[in-house]
Parts: C-alpha cells; sequence; structure tokens
C-alpha cells in the first residue's frame, strides 16, 4: 500500500505549487495598485463629516517690545495691536438622510462592493452673541478624489448659495444678527466602495442630531466601534434604520458596511491546498471498498484518478476568470466526474464506478470544496463528514474482514 502513499505525495506536491500561484496571483490583483485603480473608477470609501462655523472677532490689545542697547540697559516699548480671535459656533441640529445603492464590480480575481450614494442634510447654526456676526461656514466633502453630482447648497428660502469649493471643503459665509439662525440643506450624489460612515462631531457634544439611512441590500454590517442605530428594519428589498440623538457626547462615527462577495481567487487557493486532505480520504475509502468488493486497483490507476482530481482545481483556477462562481463550481465537477468515472469504468466496470467511486468523489471532492462557502463552519462540516466516513467504512468493513466461521469467543 506504500505505492498509495507515494502518488498522494506527487498529487500534494502539485497542489502546493497550484495553490500557491493562486495565492500570489490573488496578491497581486489585491495590491495597493489595484486597489487605487478601483477607488479612481468607483470612488473610495466615503466618511462625511458635520460641517462646522466660525466667526472672528478683533480685539484691541497691548504689545511689549524689549529691546537693549550695546551697553546692556533694556528698553520697553508699548503699542496697540489688534488681534483677531476665531470663535466656533455649536452646530444646533442635523437632519440628514441617506440612501446606498449596492452593486458589485469585478476586477481580476475579486469582486468589490461598489455603490452609489444620495445624501440630503438639513443643517443650522445660530448666533448666541450680543453682536452681530459673520460666520465662515464650512462643508467637508467625503474624499478628495471622489466625484460629485449635483452638489448644491440651499440657504433659509431654498435658493441656491454662491459656494467656493477649495481644500476638500465647500466654504461660504452668512451675517447673522444676536439670536438669529442660519439653516442650509446640502444635496449630493456620489460613488464609493466597500463602507459608508459619517462621523458627528470629533470634538464637541451633537445636539439635535438624525440621521436616516436606507439601502438595497439587507445583509449590511456596522464597523467596529461605530454607533449602532436607534432604530432598524429590513424591508423588501432591503434596510432601513435611523439614529436619533438629543444630546450626544461621543467622538466614535456611524458607519455601515456593505457585504462582500466571496471571491474566487482567494476561494480557488484555499479549496487547492486543502486538496490533500479530500484525496486522503477519498483514497482511504477507495482501497477499503476495493478489498471489499474484491476489486484489484493497480498504482497507475490511483495516479490518474489522482489527475482527475487535480482537473478539478486546475480548471477551477482559470475559469473563476472568465465566470461566476455558481457555473465555475458546476463545470468543474462535472469535467472531474466525467474523467474518473469514465476511466474507472474500464478496469471496475460502471456500477462500481458509479456507485462507489462517483459518489465518494461527491462527497471527498466536490463536498469538501463546497464547504469552504460556509463561512465559519468549514472546519465543522468537514469533521462531520470525516466521522460519518469512519462510520460507514466500520460498518462496511467489519463483516468483510471477520475470521471464518464467526467470531472466535476465548475462554
Amino acid at each position: 500500500m506504500a505505492w498509495i502513499g507515494v502518488v498522494w505525495l506527487g498529487c500534494t506536491a502539485a497542489w502546493i505549487v497550484l495553490g500557491t500561484s493562486l495565492v500570489v496571483r490573488s496578491q497581486e490583483t489585491s495590491s495597493g495598485a489595484l486597489l487605487g485603480s478601483v477607488h479612481a473608477s468607483w470612488g473610495p470609501p466615503l466618511e462625511q463629516h458635520s460641517p462646522t462655523a466660525v466667526y472672528r472677532e478683533a480685539q484691541a490689545a497691548d504689545e511689549t517690545t524689549i529691546t537693549r542697547d550695546p551697553a546692556g540697559r533694556e528698553f520697553r516699548s508699548t503699542r496697540l495691536v489688534e488681534k483677531v480671535t476665531v470663535h466656533p459656533v455649536l452646530l444646533d441640529s442635523t437632519d440628514a438622510a441617506v440612501v446606498l445603492e449596492l452593486e458589485h464590480r469585478r476586477k481580476g480575481l475579486l469582486w468589490f462592493a461598489t455603490y452609489g450614494v444620495a445624501f440630503e442634510g438639513r443643517y443650522a447654526f445660530t448666533n448666541r452673541t450680543a453682536a452681530t456676526r459673520l460666520l465662515e461656514l464650512s462643508f467637508p466633502l467625503p474624499a478628495r478624489q471622489a466625484s460629485y453630482d449635483g452638489f448644491e447648497v440651499l440657504g433659509p428660502d431654498g435658493k441656491r448659495l454662491e459656494v467656493h469649493v477649495s481644500g476638500g471643503a465647500a466654504t461660504w459665509s452668512a451675517s447673522l444678527a444676536p439670536g438669529a439662525t442660519h439653516p442650509f440643506t446640502v444635496r449630493y450624489r456620489s460613488r464609493g466602495t466597500a463602507r459608508w460612515a459619517y462621523r458627528p462631531s470629533e470634538e464637541e457634544q451633537v445636539r439635535s442630531f438624525r440621521l436616516h439611512a436606507r439601502t438595497n441590500f439587507p445583509d449590511l454590517d456596522f464597523p467596529p466601534g461605530s454607533i449602532s442605530p436607534s432604530h432598524q428594519q429590513i424591508r423588501r428589498h432591503g434596510w432601513e434604520g435611523s439614529w436619533e440623538f438629543r444630546n450626544l457626547l461621543s467622538a466614535a462615527p456611524i458607519g455601515i458596511a456593505c457585504p462582500e462577495k466571496i471571491n474566487p481567487g482567494p476561494l480557488a487557493a484555499r479549496v487547492t491546498l486543502f486538496a490533500p486532505v479530500g484525496l486522503l480520504f477519498y483514497f482511504f475509502v477507495l482501497a477499503l471498498l476495493a478489498e471489499v468488493r474484491r476489486v484489484r486497483l493497480e498504482p497507475f490507476h490511483y495516479f490518474l484518478i489522482g489527475c482527475g482530481f487535480f482537473a478539478f482545481h486546475l480548471l477551477f483556477a482559470y475559469l473563476a476568470d472568465h465566470l461566476t462562481l455558481a457555473p465555475t463550481l458546476a463545470l468543474s465537477s462535472l469535467v472531474s466526474l466525467a474523467l474518473v468515472v469514465t476511466y474507472a469504468r474500464l478496469f471496475v466496470g460502471w456500477r462500481f464506478a458509479l456507485r462507489e467511486m462517483g459518489i465518494a468523489q461527491l462527497v471527498y471532492l466536490v463536498g469538501f470544496s463546497l464547504s469552504f462557502l460556509l463561512e465559519g463552519y468549514t472546519g465543522l462540516a468537514i469533521t462531520f463528514g470525516a466521522i460519518v466516513t469512519l462510520c460507514v467504512m466500520m460498518q462496511v468493513t467489519g463483516r468483510a474482514f471477520a475470521p471464518p466461521g464467526g467470531l472466535a469467543v476465548r475462554g
């Protein structure tokens, strides 16, 4: 039986080479250059910050200058100068809405979760001082390298305000009398990748805050460290939720992470590198069933059967560049099964080839490969398969290898 081990080791070496090449290809396609290309085409992850407002106050102050003459005597001179102090203005209220439309796009061996976003935010700043102030307002854009369609800032009367966009922010000014409020609305559409976030404030308290979000996908996630929604529900074609706070003290952002598709490149690498385990189970079962059924298998038979197994992973690795995951798995499975079964029927007959060998190949090649689609359950699925295999083989071989005349009992 040692030659079965030799065949298995040879197939294992081939799988290691193929799996390593797939890992390298996947790393190359997920490199910074490709990710930068994806962000340039479809937009980076977007994080929207709250707007800010400041006013400047000029005050007269004495400035003293000290000089010394060659003899070391000290002279003081005082002059009146104007100093400008910048005062931040607290944001009074936020009422924002965002709609995310997910569309997975493929580049190379990888899928990327890209989305279109429509954002609208209504804000208000109030002059709480006793004098008229000129507020300098700034609305930061989520990302400099993103594109923005229909960007506009509307004033209290609903008319567009003249804004200056520079340095990744839209800026404008408004003169407010004591106690007056400056409400405004910001709208835009953009595109991003992977996740969207809103940061209410990094240092100040958040007052009268509401953000309503709607997506066309139900299975979203919230990034670690982000604020969970106050209300949420699954809709027929997506998800809907809201964050509502009267007075919040937190620097944590609000975030929505888009669901990721299974990437065929990394999946093919994991399945390929695990293939020797499936073949080891298959050879174990095949050798025992061949003994039970009195079928003679030569070393060369095991070698070509191992090559039939290898054909599955080789075809899967390169079909994944051109087809989606389901047809790739189906076609690779059919080709490998056809190779092994039609070859085996030449020396063991159709019945043994289809029933024993075909079913075993479905379990230890196709079944073990499909278990990698069960995130978090792959090890459990394979463990369950190993225990069932042991149980079946014990039952099948228990009587076949029993001594003639039944069990021998020693007194």
